[in-house]
């Protein structure tokens, strides 16, 4: 067994250019990491968003304050023009009767007797749940009741 010491490898040269890459790399990594974060709670916070049915957003009605939520009923009577795009209609649910007032578009199936979820806050007044996003919920019957006006290929 030889034990005398084998000679030293020969230096690699440095490369040149990449002295700045590595603080860039890692500033890089960061903000990624920092969009990646922010996306993720965006996406919980909206996830968590409460919701309550129109007779116990009016019992917690100075808890919420200004906070967004969303209010649950069955729209009643009929809206009517507020401003060029805004409509006030009312819901009920739990023999509570809530005003909304709502700004944007309104869903195709939005008639009254259906049961709508609204997104938005209580006005300042607490007199008004102001929406600006209203969800309709609605059967899987139309299919059966107007054949006629479905494709049969469709699923």
């Amino acid at each position: 067994m030889d034990v005398t010491p084998r000679p030293a490898p020969p230096e690699v040269p440095a490369r040149r250019g990449s002295g700045g890459r590595g603080p860039l790399m890692a500033l890089a990594l960061v903000a990624l990491l920092a969009a990646v974060g922010f996306l993720l709670v965006k996406q919980v916070g909206s996830a968590s968003l409460y919701f309550y049915n129109a007779d116990e957003a009016v019992a917690k009605r100075s808890q919420l304050g200004d906070r967004r939520f969303r209010i649950q009923g069955t729209y009643e009577g009929t809206a009517t023009d507020v401003a060029a795009d805004t409509i006030r209609f009312a819901i009920v649910f739990g023999g509570e009767k809530v005003v909304i007032e709502h700004t944007g578009s309104e869903p195709a199936l939005f008639q009254p007797g259906t049961a709508v979820v609204c997104e938005g806050r209580w006005s300042p007044d607490g007199r008004v749940f102001e929406s600006d996003r209203i969800e309709v919920k609605h059967s899987e019957e139309y299919k059966a009741e107007n054949p006629d006006r479905v494709d049969p290929a469709a699923p």
